[in-house]
């Protein structure tokens, strides 16, 4: 353990795969946390993490598991009763996949883990377009978390809360991420299946729109591949 290391949450999905390269371009080294929280695909997400975790020669790769935020509910990512809506790029309200203050909840573990390691960072793939529609992915909330580390641990740990992508774009981390050699094909984003992707929910919209934008094709296997543009 050393104070460079950096613990990532990483999810399975592409922005968090690409702000592990990220991380790693920044001289860190990865402290994976993988959280299983009864998500509809979290096999799926699993699996990816772990490859990833293999593919960069992580540190650690600690998985999580915990039940709470399926049994609260109200989200369409952990509650089989609520249908995971189709793809709506242009609207503004907050979608039925929003899981009430998730971030909150694995930023806390991510920050027990960053201190027990000694890490000096803390690493989130949140973005613009995830804010637009997650309270919890807004740069205000990463602001006040950042106190909340601040003042929540012990007096000489020093954690900083690093989301480098919240002003980005999707198609802008896909670009980013093309530049640094991401394994995208090792990485999942849909929201309903796990495998193949629908290529219907938001989740898959923006992660195959962004592709499209950056002038690549996105090598993972969709039941169907709208044009979002």
């Amino acid at each position: 353990m050393s104070n460079n290391s950096a613990v990532i949450l990483v999810s399975g999905g592409m922005d968090s795969a690409t702000v592990v390269y990220e991380a790693m371009e920044q001289g860190y080294e990865p402290y994976f946390l993988h959280t299983s929280y009864g998500q509809r695909t979290e096999d799926k997400e699993f699996e990816c993490a772990q490859a990833l975790a293999d593919e960069v020669d992580a540190a650690d790769f600690l998985h999580i598991e915990t039940g709470h935020l399926a049994q609260i509910g109200a989200s369409s990512l952990t509650d089989e009763e609520m249908d995971v809506a189709d793809a709506d790029l242009e609207s503004d309200e907050i979608p039925t996949s929003y899981v009430p203050f998730r971030n909150a909840n694995l930023l806390s573990m991510a920050t027990s883990y960053a201190e027990a390691t000694d890490s000096e960072a803390l690493f989130i793939g949140a973005h613009s377009e995830d804010f637009s529609g997650y309270p919890d992915c807004r740069p205000a909330f990463f602001d006040a978390f950042q106190n909340v580390i601040d003042v929540g641990t012990k007096p000489e740990t020093d954690i900083e809360l690093r989301a480098p992508f919240v002003e980005w774009s999707k198609t802008e981390i896909a670009e980013r991420g093309l530049e640094l050699g991401v394994p995208y094909e090792m990485t999942w984003s849909c929201y309903r299946d796990e495998e193949p992707a629908c290529g219907t929910c938001d989740a898959c919209a923006f992660r195959l729109e962004a592709f499209r934008s950056a002038g690549s094709r996105d090598p993972i296997a969709y039941a169907e591949r709208p044009d979002f543009s």
